[in-house]
């Protein structure tokens, strides 16, 4: 066999531990997991494939190569193969494993990641979607995944329902199906092949080097996962059932339904009683609680405490942990398509419930204890209490402690250096805050936190938050303007006065608008305040300052809903689907600036690597580290500003505790 530079990689494997919600690192674990197929290719030749499952040997070339740091190995969501190969390498060929981890780190034992590359992430950055079949189509390969896929998958790679026909088997194996067995191995060497296809078609648009090395941090930070206070879990998950019984029963006695949950049910109730709903929705209710009869408001309450969804998090995180009490594989990294950020998997940490509980410690070592008693006597809402106890089960390991920093006002901060907002950028260089300053531009008068016209400051910061990006009066409602009681007459003199304020920054829109299109007209490169556009090769890339670059496939100007010209693009929509997308110069600037906070982000990440960092979220770190660290340094080294985007003024925040919270 001529030296191996590159293996192509793709396997078919078996466990009894559901992927979808435990993710690739528990499902591993078990027993029974085992990898029936490794379809692979050698420096980019023809695909073989071996049978595991059936007694057949990979090669000690193969085997070596795998972990051969000098090897390249590629695959499509190459984390999965990397993981699987781990847990089968370390039982099947202990003396050629090695894994990188240290004595005093958690990142277990895995494959170094350093050597492996993904075809998904090379997709995602130019744009395509996230799945094989999705680019394949897209792209238009001669190589299609094979549509049998699904049904072969189901049919092998996960438990049956044991039946008379099946003899009552919990398992499908190659015997019981040999036609469908020589169709899964065509279908694992199909996969190889599509996914070197994708690899040769992406060629002449290839990942920088500096994101494949973002992409090996980000692999770290997953394999090194973070810690579970399972007790806290376990007791959460025993109080949420007992305090749903005990509603239920309630509601039940005040409204002798057969069953409370039923919307449909609970629709007609109070219809009965008086009161017309289309929807029980979270705002609904609370709209209809501030006029509702007692005893109809009493109903409406428990119902909303029955209903309370984000109890779930509880079992995401019982269905994740691992054997060492500790979730992996949370972060998907370039997870949002168009700005490159990460998103969240299994537990999703980027959508956690907020705490504002004064005395968080106490009412979580109630429910650590397991004390459902005193947690009703003393908190109004059990529901409600574990909802806001969610973080709190995330833990150091033990001897440590966490420091938790994150980036204040990041977008804010960005958008106002980009367009050289000078106003904004002395109250950042000056530490005050931004929505009281942006009241006071907007208003005319001096708007303090807790002083004069204080009141002023919430309508600075709605402002804020909904008008950056082009957003107008629907953008105020739909981030709750109405409920904070400002009224809809209010909403326009708002987004005129934030834009009068905020001239150079509406001037940022119509210079990235025209920017954009001239780059698609005249199939050319233009640029505007240090950003480039950059048509080629029917797609619009946008260069940003870290040397990132952002890419829309299949750009064209077109005509919008209003008359007007409009940008659209190929993407996937709101809908999950492959479909033109309408954009325009603001949201453009909202994905740059976006974009360019995640890169500030990952060089934090990158300046903080020597640290245990297990978790990000938006624009914040969880580290895990020695209570001899000095939670100061930290915040200093985090609040860096990146060499290529000189002048940004940054600030980083931080506080240091023994579980994970809001400040």
């Amino acid at each position: 066999m001529s030296e191996i530079k590159t293996l192509s990689i793709d396997i078919e494997t078996y466990s009894d531990i559901d992927l979808s919600k435990c993710g690739v690192y528990k499902y591993v674990e078990s027993d029974n997991f085992e990898i029936l197929l490794f379809g692979y290719a050698v420096n980019g030749g023809e695909v073989q494939v071996v049978d595991l499952s059936n007694g057949e040997k990979l090669s000690i070339e193969i085997v070596a190569a795998l972990t051969n740091n000098t090897v390249i190995k590629w695959a499509f969501n190459a984390a999965f193969e990397r993981i699987c190969l781990s847990e089968w390498l370390r039982r099947n060929y202990p003396e050629h494993f090695s894994s990188y981890s240290t004595s005093d780190d958690t990142v277990g034992n895995y494959l170094d990641p350093s050597s492996w590359r993904c075809s998904m992430i090379w997709s995602a950055y130019l744009g395509l979607p996230l799945s094989l079949e999705g680019v394949g189509a897209v792209l238009g390969l001669q190589e299609q995944k094979m549509k049998e896929g699904k049904d072969l998958i189901r049919y092998f790679c996960v438990p049956c329902k044991p039946t008379k026909s099946n003899s009552g088997r919990t398992r499908n194996l190659s015997i019981h199906d040999e036609t469908k067995w020589a169709t899964f191995i065509s279908y694992n060497r199909r996969d190889v092949e599509v996914e070197m296809s994708i690899q040769n078609k992406l060629a002449n648009f290839p990942v920088p080097e500096f994101v494949w090395k973002e992409y090996h941090l980000d692999q770290i930070i997953n394999d090194r996962g973070i810690a579970i206070d399972m007790d806290v879990v376990e007791q959460a998950i025993n109080m949420d059932k007992r305090s749903k019984d005990e509603l239920s029963k309630e509601i039940k006695k005040l409204t002798n339904l057969d069953n409370p949950n039923s919307v449909v049910q609970m629709k007609q109730w109070l219809s009965d009683n008086g009161l017309e709903t289309d929807t029980l929705g979270k705002k609904a209710v609370a709209e209809m609680l501030k006029d509702a009869p007692e005893e109809l408001a009493d109903v409406l309450t428990l119902r909303q405490q029955l209903a309370k969804s984000s109890i779930k998090k509880y079992q995401a995180m019982k269905n994740a942990v691992c054997t060492d009490s500790r979730a992996r594989g949370m972060f998907q990294f370039y997870g949002a398509n168009r700005s490159g950020r990460w998103a969240g998997r299994i537990i999703q940490l980027q959508n956690l419930p907020q705490n504002h509980m004064p005395d968080l410690e106490q009412a979580r070592g109630l429910v650590k204890n397991g004390d459902y008693d005193a947690l009703e006597m003393l908190y109004n809402s059990v529901p409600e209490v574990l909802s806001e106890l969610i973080r709190t089960a995330f833990v150091p390991k033990v001897g440590f402690k966490f420091v938790v920093v994150d980036f204040s006002a990041i977008e804010a901060r960005v958008l106002s250096h980009l367009a050289q907002e000078s106003w904004r950028n002395k109250v950042f260089a000056n530490n005050e805050d931004i929505y009281c300053a942006s009241a006071s531009a907007m208003f005319g008068v001096p708007v303090e936190k807790h002083g004069q016209n204080s009141h002023l400051r919430q309508k600075g910061k709605i402002a804020e938050l909904a008008l950056g990006y082009g957003g107008s009066c629907g953008a105020l409602k739909s981030m709750g303007a109405l409920d904070m009681g400002i009224s809809e007459e209010e909403l326009q003199p708002l987004v005129d006065a934030w834009r009068t304020s905020n001239p150079n920054i509406v001037q940022l829109w119509w210079d990235v608008d025209t920017a954009v299109k001239n780059a698609i007209m005249q199939k050319t490169t233009t640029e505007t305040h240090g950003i480039s556009f950059i048509y080629q090769s029917g797609m619009l890339f946008i260069k940003l300052p870290s040397g990132r670059k952002l890419t829309y496939v299949k750009p064209k100007i077109g005509i919008n809903r209003f008359g007007g010209e409009a940008v659209t693009y190929e993407g996937i929509g709101a809908t999950k689907k492959w479909e033109r997308i309408e954009s325009y110069g603001a949201k453009f600037v909202e994905n740059i600036v976006q974009a360019i906070s995640r890169d500030i982000l990952s060089y934090a990440i990158q300046t903080l690597s020597r640290f245990f960092i297990c978790g990000h979220i938006h624009d914040e770190l969880i580290i895990e580290c020695h209570m001899y660290e000095s939670l100061d340094s930290i915040c200093e080294q985090m609040g860096k500003t990146p060499p290529w985007i000189k002048g940004l003024l940054l600030r980083a925040d931080g506080y240091e505790t023994l579980f994970y919270r809001k400040d």
